[in-house]
């Protein structure tokens, strides 16, 4: 997926961690329907600037494929400890945070944000950089959606 499908995608309503999240939906056995559903609310760092939803879908697809299953699964635990690590590890490689708000330069929050974050163009053009990051890193970690 390149940037100008993912900023389309933005430009007709879809939210990044919806992109990140929809791309492994088949892999990681949801429906796309159920998929959008549950990173539905993490546009906008989930609503409030905070971390941003391809980072959060991420460490859905990261679970997903390697997380413990409770309390009596501490192996698993150690593992999806290690690779949430290396995904943060790789992110901060690339970027300067997590936080909407920091790696866009303004406060997605408010409506005056939002509107200055609209008018410099970064929602169509950083954004779908940031999920491609996110994309990257999975398929570098061995997470390809692709099989």
């Amino acid at each position: 997926m390149n940037k100008e499908q993912i900023a389309d995608l933005f430009m007709r309503g879809q939210d990044c961690g919806q992109v990140v999240l929809d791309q492994y939906a088949e892999f990681l056995g949801l429906s796309k329907d159920d998929a959008n559903r549950l990173t539905a609310a993490f546009g906008g760092g989930t609503g409030i600037g905070e971390t941003c939803g391809a980072v959060i879908a991420a460490m859905m697809v990261i679970g997903m494929k390697y997380g413990h299953k409770g309390p009596d699964d501490p192996e698993h635990r150690n593992v999806i400890m290690a690779k949430r690590a290396e995904f943060i590890g790789k992110w901060k490689e690339r970027r300067c945070s997590c936080m909407c708000n920091d790696m866009l330069g303004d406060d997605i929050s408010t409506p005056e944000g939002f509107g200055r974050i609209l008018e410099s163009g970064k929602l169509f053009t950083l954004c779908p950089e940031i999920v491609t990051d996110a994309l990257d890193i999975l398929n570098e970690m061995g997470i390809n959606y692709k099989g």
